[in-house]
C-alpha cells in the first residue's frame, strides 16, 4: 500500500524496539501484557508504558514444548516460548507483567513464566451480568493499583486515572474509525494491510503519536474510499473473520481467504472491534475502568451473549457476505461456543457461517485453501 502512515505503522514493531531499549534506559517504566483483560489505563496512570507482549509466531513453539504439552493452544506455547527463549524484547525490558485467568492453559502457563519475570495475575471472573462479580473485578484492580504504586514508586490518583481514561479513549476512538473504514464498497484496505496495523501498534510506546499515525490513515483510506480504489476485486466476497485473537504470525487463515478471492472486511478479535468500547465516565475512575473491562465479549464468559450480539451488529454495519469463525487447536471455550454462535447466526442473520480450527503451522494450509475456496465459491454464487 502507497501510504507514508501505513509504512510507519508497518515497521513500528521493529522501530519501537530501539525507542524501548532508549526509553529503558533513560528511567522510563514498561509492563508487558498479553491479554485485552488487562487495564492499560492503570499502568498509564502510573507513569509507565504498556506494550503487548509477543505471543503470534510458530517459531517458539518447539522450545515451548520441552515444558508445555504440545496439545494445547498456539498462542500459549508461542507466549511461553518468547519467553524461555528471551527472543521477545518488549518481554525482556518489562518490569513485570500483567496476567489473567482468562483460561486453564494460560493461568498454569503463567506459574512457569514467572520463574523468567514477576507476573502480576488477574483473577478474572468468569460471569459479567452479576455486581457481586463487577466487585470482586474491581477488588482485582485495587490490587494491581496497590502493586504499580508499590513497584513504581508513584500515587495513582483519580485524577491521573481520568486522563488516562481520556488517552485510552481516543486510542479507541481512532482504531474504530480505521476499522470503520472497510464499512466502504469496496473497502479501501485489505484485511492483511489492516491486521498489520491492528497488531504493530499493540507495541508503540508513544500512544498519541500513534494516534496521530492511525488518524492520518484513516483519512487516506476513506479519500481511497470516495475514489473506489481497493487492494482487491470489487466483488470479492466480504468476510467477517470472529474468534480467537490473530496477529502478524498466526495470520494465516487471513492470507489464504484473501488469496481464494475473499476481502477480510471486519476482525471481531480482541485487537480489533473487541477493543473499542470506551470507558464510560463518572467520580469513580476505577470502577468505570473495571466495568468497561468486565464486559470484554471473550469465550472465558459464560454466558457470553454480548459476543453474538456483538458478531450480528458487524455483519450487519459491514454488509458481509459470509463469516469465517476462527479456533486454535486445544481452544476449547472458542471451540465449544462455536456451535451456539453459528446457530444464532443461523437464526439472526442466516449468513454463510464456517469453522476453522487450526494452530500457527503451515501443516494444513492446503486443506484450509480447498476449504476456503469452496467457501468463496459458495458466497459468490449466492
Amino acid at each position: 500500500m502507497q501510504s507514508t502512515a501505513y509504512h510507519q505503522l508497518e515497521t513500528l514493531r521493529e522501530n519501537n524496539v530501539l525507542a524501548l531499549k532508549e526509553a529503558k534506559e533513560a528511567g522510563q517504566h514498561v509492563v508487558g501484557m498479553y491479554c485485552l483483560y488487562s487495564p492499560a489505563e492503570l499502568i498509564v496512570a502510573a507513569e509507565a508504558s504498556p506494550v503487548m507482549l509477543c505471543g503470534t509466531s510458530q517459531k517458539p513453539i518447539p522450545t515451548a514444548e520441552q515444558h508445555l504439552p504440545r496439545n494445547l493452544c498456539p498462542l500459549i506455547k508461542s507466549s511461553y516460548g518468547f519467553a524461555s527463549t528471551d527472543t521477545c524484547p518488549f518481554f525482556y525490558f518489562s518490569d513485570f507483567i500483567v496476567a489473567e485467568t482468562t483460561c486453564d492453559g494460560k493461568k498454569k502457563m503463567y506459574e512457569l513464566m514467572e520463574e523468567l519475570k514477576p507476573v502480576h495475575l488477574l483473577q478474572l471472573p468468569q460471569i459479567q451480568d452479576k455486581e457481586s462479580a463487577l466487585n470482586y473485578w474491581l477488588s482485582e484492580l485495587e490490587h494491581l493499583k496497590e502493586k504499580l504504586e508499590q513497584t513504581f514508586e508513584v500515587t495513582i490518583t483519580d485524577e491521573k486515572l481520568h486522563d488516562a481514561i481520556e488517552l485510552l479513549n481516543d486510542e479507541r476512538r481512532s482504531l474504530k474509525e480505521l476499522q470503520d473504514t472497510c464499512r466502504h464498497k469496496p473497502a479501501p484496505i485489505s484485511g492483511m494491510e489492516m491486521l498489520t496495523v491492528l497488531h504493530n501498534r499493540g507495541f508503540a510506546l508513544d500512544k498519541r503519536a500513534t494516534i496521530q499515525l492511525v488518524d492520518q490513515l484513516t483519512t487516506e483510506l476513506n479519500e481511497r474510499a470516495e475514489q473506489g480504489i481497493s487492494p482487491l476485486a470489487a466483488n470479492a466476497p466480504r468476510i467477517l473473520l470472529t474468534g480467537v485473537p490473530v496477529g502478524i504470525g498466526s495470520d494465516k487463515v487471513v492470507r489464504i481467504i484473501e488469496e481464494s478471492g475473499g476481502h477480510v472486511v471486519c476482525f471481531e478479535s480482541c485487537g480489533a472491534y473487541k477493543k473499542v468500547e470506551p470507558v464510560r465516565q463518572s467520580d469513580n475512575p476505577l470502577r468505570d475502568i473495571a466495568e468497561c473491562y468486565l464486559n470484554i465479549p471473550c469465550s472465558c464468559m459464560s454466558p457470553n451473549t454480548h459476543r453474538y450480539e456483538l458478531v450480528t451488529k458487524l455483519a450487519d454495519e459491514f454488509s458481509v457476505d459470509g463469516i469465517i469463525d476462527l479456533t486454535w487447536l486445544a481452544c476449547h471455550t472458542y471451540n465449544i461456543e462455536s456451535f451456539s454462535l453459528r446457530k444464532h447466526i443461523q437464526s439472526a442473520a442466516n449468513i454463510p457461517f464456517l469453522q476453522i480450527e487450526t494452530d500457527y503451522s503451515e501443516s494444513d494450509s492446503e486443506q484450509l485453501k480447498l476449504r476456503l475456496e469452496a467457501f468463496m465459491e459458495l458466497l459468490a454464487n449466492r
